[in-house]
């Protein structure tokens, strides 16, 4: 951390143009340990600092790290063309920070999505070297069978696949419903997958990644968090 005039610091948040975070600052609009602050130019350490603005109080954060329980019928994309973007149920200033989604969700697929502004970490956590899983829970079109289940932790050749593609991890839930964990992260997979081994997909839902569940996260449909370090810990495999 380090110390940053008031006009970066709310621009770094989010709150748009310097121009216009000066003019917020020159008109009252800032606040800084209840002390409303008017001096733009004004040099504040970063670490720590919390400051209120349009009534709301707001901690600095030099990235954000967030998971969002993503709800159907919301696109993981910056320029949506059929649904909303997932961005939409997000705080304005994300948008201007420049957060992303960690890896895509299909737009009728709903659970756990990650969202970030630090380019480092959407790379890693997207990259297919780090192995992480991906619980899924799916319900079937048809009943699940023992055939079915065999057939993905066996493996199923998908088209333009080299090779076939198994689940790391698959077991019955109920009579139409699955959870199947996958590390692969291919277009459409689990759809796919079901649908090479004989059944179809009919919902969709991501549980957990790595060893961060979304169970434990509290959130409604359409709800969102920030990341604490120790639940950033856990978005790694499996090391047992």
């Amino acid at each position: 951390m380090s110390k940053l005039s008031l006009d970066r610091i709310l621009q770094s948040q989010g709150f748009g143009s310097r121009k216009y975070c000066r003019e917020l600052i020159s008109d009252g609009e800032v606040s800084i340990a209840g002390e409303f602050v008017d001096d733009y130019k004004l040099t504040v350490e970063t670490e720590g600092l919390v400051f209120r603005i349009f009534d709301e109080d707001w901690e600095y954060r030099e990235h954000i790290y967030i998971a969002l329980n993503k709800p159907a019928n919301f696109e993981c994309s910056r320029k949506p063309s059929h649904h909303p973007g997932v961005l939409t149920l997000l705080p304005e200033q994300f948008t201007w920070r420049d957060v992303q989604p960690v890896g895509r969700l299909d737009h009728d697929t709903t659970g756990m999505l990650l969202m970030s502004d630090d380019g480092p970490f959407i790379h890693a956590q997207s990259s297919p070297k780090r192995h992480i899983p991906k619980v899924y829970q799916a319900t079937t079109a048809e009943p699940v069978t023992t055939e079915l289940v065999n057939s993905l932790l066996s493996g199923v050749q998908l088209h333009d696949e080299p090779a076939p593609l198994a689940a790391l991890w698959c077991r019955q839930l109920d009579t139409n419903q699955i959870e199947i964990v996958l590390e692969q992260g291919k277009y459409h997979q689990v759809k796919r997958m079901l649908a090479a081994a004989g059944n179809h997909c009919a919902a969709l839902q991501r549980t957990a990644i790595g060893q961060l569940k979304l169970s434990s996260l509290n959130l409604q449909e359409g709800e969102w968090c920030y990341l604490s370090v120790e639940q950033m810990a856990l978005l790694v495999a499996d090391q047992n």
